[in-house]
C-alpha cells in the first residue's frame, strides 16, 4: 500500500466500528489523508463507495459484533464509570416499567404447575438459563437447561407437551436457528416465555414475550436487566411455591447440614 493508505488502514483496523460515525472528509482528516485516498482505499476493499462501507459497518454494529462495537474509550475515569452505571440503571428501569407483576406471577405459576420446565439458551443466553435454573431448582424439581454439551434439541422438543413450560433466551448475538426453535417449541403446545433484547420484533406465537433493554456505552451489551428479570422471576417462583416448595427447601437445608456442604 501507499503510505497514506497504510495510515488509513491502521485507523480502520484499530476502530472499525467508528467508520459509521464519520463522513469521508472527517475520516480523511483523522487519518491525515486526502478524500481521494479514502475513495481508492474503499474501492480496493471491494466497496463501490465509502457510503456502502459505512452501511456495512452499521449493519455489523446492529448485530452486536464486538469488533465493530469497540471505540476509542475516551473520557476521564469518573465519567466512564458514571456512563456505565447510568446505562445499567436506565436499562433496568425501562425493562421493569414495561412489565406487570400479574404477568410475572402468571409465568411463575406456569412454571410451578408444569410437568417439566425447560430453559433454553445459546451463547450468552445459556449463562442466564443456567442462573435461572439454579435459583428455581430449589423449589422446582423437574427443570432442565438446554442444550447441554454435545446435545441437539430435537430429542427434547419431541418430548415437550402442553403440560410443560419453556423459557427461551434469544439475546444478541444468538444462533440463526432461534426463530425456528421457538416456533417448534410453541408448536408442542407448551406455555412459552421468550426473553429477548429490545431489537427483536414482538412475537405473537409465544405465550409471553419480554424485551430486556441491553444498550451499553462500550463494546459489550449491558445485561443487567436480563439478570434482574431472572432474579425477579426466581423470587416470585419461590414465594409462590407454597407448602410443597417450603417442604423441598427444608429438605435441602437438612441435607446441607447432614453433608456439611456449606
Amino acid at each position: 500500500m501507499h503510505p497514506a493508505e497504510r495510515r488509513l488502514a491502521d485507523f480502520v483496523l484499530n476502530f472499525p466500528g467508528e467508520l459509521a460515525s464519520y463522513t469521508a472528509s472527517e475520516l480523511a482528516g483523522l487519518a491525515n489523508v486526502s478524500n481521494a485516498t479514502v475513495t481508492r482505499f474503499m474501492q480496493k476493499l471491494g466497496y463501490a463507495s465509502y457510503d456502502e462501507a459505512r452501511r456495512h459497518v452499521r449493519s455489523e454494529r446492529q448485530t452486536g459484533a464486538v469488533l465493530f462495537m469497540v471505540g476509542t474509550g475516551s473520557g476521564d475515569p469518573p465519567s466512564v464509570l458514571r456512563a456505565h452505571a447510568e446505562q445499567g440503571v436506565a436499562n433496568l428501569e425501562k425493562t421493569f416499567f414495561s412489565l406487570s407483576l400479574e404477568e410475572i406471577d402468571a409465568i411463575a405459576g406456569a412454571m410451578l404447575a408444569a410437568r417439566h420446565v425447560w430453559i433454553v439458551g445459546f451463547r450468552t443466553g445459556h449463562s442466564f438459563a443456567t442462573y435461572l435454573h439454579w435459583q428455581t431448582f430449589q423449589v422446582i424439581e423437574h427443570i432442565s437447561v438446554l442444550p447441554q454439551a454435545g446435545q441437539t434439541l430435537a430429542e427434547h422438543i419431541a418430548g415437550m407437551t402442553a403440560n410443560d413450560c419453556v423459557i427461551v433466551f434469544g439475546l444478541r448475538r444468538g444462533v440463526r436457528a432461534i426463530g425456528d426453535v421457538v416456533r417448534q417449541i410453541v408448536g408442542t403446545g407448551a406455555r412459552t416465555l421468550y426473553i429477548t433484547d429490545e431489537t427483536v420484533p414482538r412475537q405473537k406465537e409465544p405465550t409471553w414475550h419480554i424485551h430486556c433493554q441491553t444498550p451499553a456505552p462500550g463494546p459489550l451489551f449491558n445485561h443487567i436487566a436480563v439478570l434482574g428479570l431472572c432474579h425477579l422471576l426466581a423470587t416470585r417462583v419461590i414465594e409462590r411455591a407454597g407448602a410443597a416448595g417450603r417442604k423441598r427447601l427444608a429438605a435441602i437445608e437438612t441435607l446441607h447440614d447432614a453433608l456439611d456442604e456449606l
